[in-house]
């Protein structure tokens, strides 16, 4: 099922306006950046992250899951955790600086 636009308006406004989360609309999906680093996406209306050691750090009871099917696994984010605004900026922030930059194509 795909997500919602509605659902990926929702969750890029918690960001708090940041002007450096962006999406990108892929086979009914959303792929997330901030500062032209892939840092997690919505599937499914579900919002997840990739596991990169702080996000782990910061989310140590989060469920892996996969996006698709042949994906690695993210870490899912709560509805509760989404809804946490502050949170998101600071797994945001925590996570950028170790989320390799994207490939050039």
């Amino acid at each position: 099922m795909p997500s919602s636009q509605k659902f990926r308006d929702y969750v890029v406004g918690q960001f708090k306006g940041e002007l450096r989360v962006t999406t990108r609309k892929m086979m009914g999906e959303y792929i997330l950046y901030a500062d032209g680093k892939v840092f997690g996406g919505i599937y499914d209306d579900r919002l997840l992250v990739k596991p990169v050691p702080a996000a782990l750090a910061m989310l140590p009871n989060a469920k892996k899951q996969l996006p698709y099917d042949g994906a690695k696994p993210m870490l899912r984010i709560t509805d509760e955790q989404i809804a946490d605004s502050e949170f998101l900026v600071k797994l945001l922030d925590a996570m950028l600086p170790e989320v390799p930059a994207s490939r050039k194509k």
